[in-house]
Formats: C-alpha cells, structure tokens, sequence
C-alpha cells in the first residue's frame, strides 16, 4: 500500500507542473534485441554480397564432394560386384606361364574389337641353345606384354591385363618383384580355369621330354638353366641287377602312397649310393628322373650360408615330382676348421640339422632323396640308418659285363659279328683290369665306366683304335713334383 501511494504522488505532482517549466534528456532509440545480444552484426554480413557469394560457392563444393565420394563408393561397390580380380606374383611358378600364354597371338573380330586389344608395349625374354653338334647357338626370343595396362579377348570374354613392377624388391637378389592382375566381369569368371589350364599345358610341353634341374636361391627353389633333354635310363650301364633293383624299389613307393598313409608311415624313401668316383651315381640318378619324368633338386651342403634352418624348409618346400639330391654327403662335414683366403671356414649345416631334416619331426613328406659319397667310410652309422636311408648300393669300379654293353653302345652298328668286342674284352683281361668270363680270375687293377666312356669318345669311328689304347685305362698315380733348386727372390 505504501509503494502504491509514492508512485501515485509522483504522477500528480508531474501533472501538476507546467510542461514549460520541464527539461528532460532525449531519450534514445530502443535496438534490435539482435544487435544487443550478437558480438557481429550477422544482417550486415549477410546482406554483403561477396560474403554471400563465397557462402554459397562453400556449400556448393562441400556438397560437391560429399557427392563425389558418394560417387566412388558406389562405383567400388559395383566393381566387387561386378568385376573380379585375379593377381599373380612374380614368385609364384605360374607368373612366366601366364606372360608367355599372354604372348600368343590371336584372331581379332571386327574392327573396334581390333583397335581395343592391341597391345603397344613389349618386353623380350630371349632364350639360347647350343646346338647338338656344339657349334653356332639357337637364340629363341619371344615378346613378352609390357608394364602397363591393355585389354585382351579370350573367347567372348574381355580381360583387362595390368602388369606393375612394385617399389618392393627381394632382399636376397635385389630384384623388384613384379604382379600380373587380370580383371574380368564376374558373370565369365570360369574363364581363369581355362586361361591357367593352357598355360599350364604350354609350359608342360616346352618341358616335355627333359628335366628340369633346380637349386635353392635364398629360401626359394629355382630352376638351373634350361631344361635338360631327358637322359634314356638305358644309356647308364650298370653292374648286373643294380639298376634294375633300384628302379623298381622307386616304382614300388611311387605307386604304394596309400598304403604308407593308412599305416602311419611317413611317407618318403631314402637312397645311399656310394663307390669310386666316376662309376656312374649321378649319371644314374639323372637317368632314374627321366625314366620317372621327374626334376633333380639339388642340394649343396658346403654352400656358403647354408644352415640348419635353411635346409630344413628347403626340404619341405621341394618342388612336386622331384627327385633330392645330396651329392658328397661326406664332404660337408669334413675339413671344418681350415679356413679360406677370405676367412670361409665352410659349411654351417650341423650334423644333427641334417639328421632332423630328413626324419625329424617337422621333416617333409612325399619325398625321393638320394645321397651320394665317395667315402662310406666318414659317413656316421645314424646318417645311414633305415628310416633315413632304406637302400644302401655301392656302385663300383667297372666290370667285364659292363665294358661289354658299353662296347655294344658305341660299337655295336659296325661290330656287328662281336669280334671286336672280344679283342677288347681279353685285352682288358690280360691288362688285369676285369675278371675272365667265368669270374674265377680275380682283376688286380680297377677302372672306372667314366675312363671306358673318355676311351671310346676319343675313338668315335676307330674301334681299332680303342683296343690299341685300352692301356690307358690303367690308374694313374701322380706324384708330387721334387721341389726345384734355385735362388730365392722376394717379390
């Protein structure tokens, strides 16, 4: 009641003075409730038209790339959709078949068809032969598709073909590794079955009727060179039955799998062939992968940088349908401690290591293996034990049955009556270097099928020849010269 009674007098008596006698301030203008509660004055920036302007060229680009990602999105879906990819490594075996099928030519169907399979960039793979007679060398050079990418027609199917070389390289050989990706719509994509199929059969037949021989390179198996012509079993002569009961123990294994699974068995087969040198143990195992169209892998257990581990995955990593060899087995572990000029003191493979490699735990399967020594002798009994090595045979000096069929492999179209195979024969006999036909003659000298070959090689047309030298085939023993009398000078 009291507050009410102030301000009512305080109207009158402002009421009640004249308005002359009033001076009061101006009073100024009420603001916009925005303008008092904003720091910027938003109406003015808005209503700047270069403001404005850039404003909208924003959202126009925002909008733009929300739309463009939006775009990629989708276009990368409907590429896994509708496209599949099949990427080769230069590592893997079927990377050269692929670049030589690639290679072929083929029929072009209309004239657009024509313009967008053509190929503009080529690379030369280059491959040379001796000739048979060792004279002038055959050079086969094939083009290769190029780094890039180009579109090819298989069939009714068209495959987009990119082969990059990567920034990555092997560490070992330094060189870069390279990927060959082919790209189809996923509605042909059975067309990669028959594509790797004929590249498959090209590579096989360029193959065909030789072996292939591989070392290890790093961690990896390679091929060594070209492929071998295949060595016919019939020409390593042998000492009767040897070769025979070796050939069909193999066979016997080869065709036994399932029965090695069902037992438990691991299923792998060891070999130990020993004797002089030159009688004939590679020669034989070289034989044996042509008679069973097999490769030889082998294995150098004095090779710089071979070590345990390093030999163990080379073991389980050999390549299918291929015969192990591990020529000297004896040297590896001898002459350890002499070091050479360049402080190589040899090999670093462990006994044990090589023992766990061929029946250790982690040793592989599905595995021929043969060794080879000159000295049975340095060989230590658990090497040679079975399980490691189920057949033991010595391939000796050579016999009067095996100078024979030598004779008839060289001689035979012109020896057609068999004299001089027996002018051979007794003269070998007389020299004391074979038994006499019935065995009772005990030889007191020995030589080598290698020393028969190098005799008759060097009497090609000559068979006369042959027997006049047949006393070359005596051994020799060469002693060391007397050192020579003269003056010192240092250098």
């Amino acid at each position: 009641m009291g507050i009410k009674r102030v301000e009512a007098s305080k109207i009158s008596i402002i009421k009640q003075c004249p308005s002359s006698h009033l001076h009061l301030p101006p009073q100024p203008l009420p603001l916009p409730a925005s303008s008092t509660s904003s720091f910027l004055p938003l109406d003015a920036l808005f209503n700047n038209p270069l403001f404005a302007g850039g404003l909208g060229l924003a959202g126009l680009g925002a909008a733009a790339a929300v739309a463009r990602k939006g775009v990629v999105r989708g276009a990368s879906l409907v590429k896994k959709r509708l496209l599949i990819n099949v990427e080769i490594s230069k590592r893997d075996h079927s990377y050269q078949w692929i670049l030589a099928w690639l290679s072929l030519p083929r029929p072009q169907a209309g004239f657009i068809a024509s313009r967008l399979t053509r190929i503009h960039d080529y690379s030369i793979n280059t491959v040379q032969r001796t000739a048979e007679n060792g004279g002038v060398s055959h050079a086969h050079m094939m083009l290769q598709p190029g780094y890039g990418r180009y579109i090819i027609r298989h069939k009714n199917a068209y495959l987009s073909v990119s082969r990059e070389k990567q920034s990555t390289a092997n560490h070992t050989t330094g060189e870069p590794h390279e990927t060959v990706t082919l790209t189809t719509l996923y509605a042909h994509r059975h067309i990669f079955e028959d594509i790797f199929g004929q590249a498959h059969a090209m590579a096989m037949s360029a193959q065909e009727g030789k072996t292939v021989m591989h070392t290890c390179q790093g961690q990896e198996w390679k091929p060594f060179g070209d492929p071998r012509k295949k060595r016919p079993l019939q020409s390593v002569v042998l000492d009767q039955g040897v070769k025979e009961r070796i050939v069909d123990d193999v066979k016997d294994f080869l065709a036994r799998q399932s029965w090695y699974v069902d037992r438990g068995i691991p299923y792998r087969r060891g070999y130990l062939l020993y004797g002089p040198p030159g009688s004939g143990k590679s020669s034989f195992i070289q034989g044996l992968a042509g008679e069973l169209d097999f490769g030889v892998a082998i294995i150098n257990l004095s090779e710089r940088g071979m070590t345990d581990d390093k030999l163990a995955h080379l073991l389980t990593k050999l390549p299918p349908k291929t015969i192990l060899l591990l020529e000297d087995a004896d040297s590896a572990f001898r002459n350890r401690r002499q070091v050479d000029e360049d402080g190589y003191s040899g090999g670093t493979v462990t006994f044990s290591g090589l023992l766990n490699a061929l029946d250790g735990v982690a040793a592989g399967e599905e595995r021929i293996a043969f060794l080879t020594t000159n000295h049975i002798d340095r060989l230590d009994e658990a090497l040679i034990r079975p399980g490691r090595v189920d057949m033991t045979v010595r391939i000796g000096e050579a016999t009067r049955h095996q100078a024979g069929e030598m004779w008839d492999r060289f001689y035979g179209d012109v020896d057609t009556e068999g004299t001089g195979k027996e002018r051979f024969l007794q003269r070998l006999e007389d020299l004391s270097l074979v038994s006499d036909v019935a065995g009772e003659k005990i030889p007191q000298l020995h030589t080598s099928t290698a020393a028969i070959q190098g005799l008759f090689l060097f009497n090609k047309d000559n068979m006369d020849g042959a027997i006049a030298m047949a006393e070359g085939l005596i051994p020799r023993i060469y002693e060391p010269e007397a050192p020579r009398n003269g003056i010192k000078v240092s250098t």
